[in-house]
């Protein structure tokens, strides 16, 4: 387990982490989510001992990092999927992390396997390996020791689509084992397929902190979708639903509907009579709920579209 008490981390005059408290629970995947700049990589580092906490207590399994007497045993973490030598082979930097941590040298072929990495990949010296190996490799760093618990940063970054369901599937059996996991990312689609709970800051606050189900069912579903063959019957249905208080845009063979629900849709048009191809609710998206909670925490954001931003 991870917890995060007051967890506060100044720099200078900037405020990066600002009373953070939270639990992040063994036994799931927990999403680390929140705009640029809003304190998620700052808040890895105090876990690690890598930063000093301004105050509060970052603690692993009850303990601060730099407490723990065999810290790869207890928590292995992703933070830079380039941290290795340029001229060392991907083997040699795990065969150095585990002899440098009491480790049998067996394990080090046992976490290659893991991540898929053959022994051709792991012997490229680190210049020469593609970010998605290096987040492999990372990844394998993170998993020397056995750990219950796990950081991972943006650990999908350069992977290809079966890279991005290995990870997805791998951080899964991983939690299901009854580890912690936790997993900052910026792809909210890959996130809604992959974590049980989110923990959302902005601007160094705690902005949201619930099961991701609950956070997305908190949302109404955004829209209808439907779709028929027949315009002159979409037509007429479109204006009963307009009748009906509901909002309606037309593209090409379709309606996008708000403000009623499909069952309705589908009622006024057996009604009508008019035959539908589709009628799809379009549900609330764990992006959708990210922009609405972290709307007032955006540190960079684009001018208008087109427009001249001043």
């Amino acid at each position: 387990m991870i917890t995060l008490r007051g967890l506060t981390k100044r720099f200078g005059a900037a405020t990066a982490v600002d009373d953070l408290t939270v639990e992040i629970r063994p036994g799931q995947v927990t999403g680390f989510l929140g705009p640029n700049g809003a304190g998620k990589s700052t808040t890895m580092r105090m876990v690690l001992g890598l930063d000093r906490p301004t105050a509060g207590q970052a603690l692993v399994n009850g303990r601060p990092y730099l407490e723990l007497r065999h810290p790869l045993h207890e928590v292995g973490a992703l933070l830079d999927a380039t941290g290795v030598h340029p001229a060392r082979s991907g083997r040699a930097h795990l065969v150095a992390m585990a002899r440098s941590n009491g480790i049998p040298g067996r394990r080090v072929d046992e976490v290659l396997d893991l991540v898929g990495l053959d022994g051709r990949a792991a012997g490229k010296p680190g210049r020469a390996l593609s970010l998605g190996m290096g987040q492999r490799l990372g990844i394998a760093g993170a998993l020397l020791g056995d750990p219950p618990v796990l950081l991972l940063d943006e650990p999908v970054n350069g992977l290809d689509p079966d890279g991005v369901r290995w990870i997805r599937r791998f951080t899964r059996g991983l939690a299901d084992e009854g580890r912690t996991v936790l997993i900052s990312s910026h792809l909210m689609s890959e996130m809604q397929q992959t974590a049980d709970r989110v923990v959302v800051l902005g601007r160094g606050r705690l902005v949201a902190d619930a099961p991701l189900a609950e956070l997305i069912a908190a949302r109404p579903a955004s829209s209808v979708r439907v779709r028929g063959p027949e315009p002159a019957g979409l037509a007429a249905l479109e204006a009963r639903l307009a009748a009906e208080g509901a909002t309606v845009d037309a593209d090409g063979d379709g309606l996008t509907v708000t403000g009623v629900t499909a069952g309705r849709v589908g009622d006024l048009a057996y009604e009508l009579g008019v035959r539908l191809h589709e009628l799809t609710p379009v549900a609330a998206s764990l992006e959708e709920a990210f922009l609405e909670l972290t709307a007032g925490s955006v540190e960079y954001a684009a001018g208008p579209t087109g427009g001249e931003t001043r």
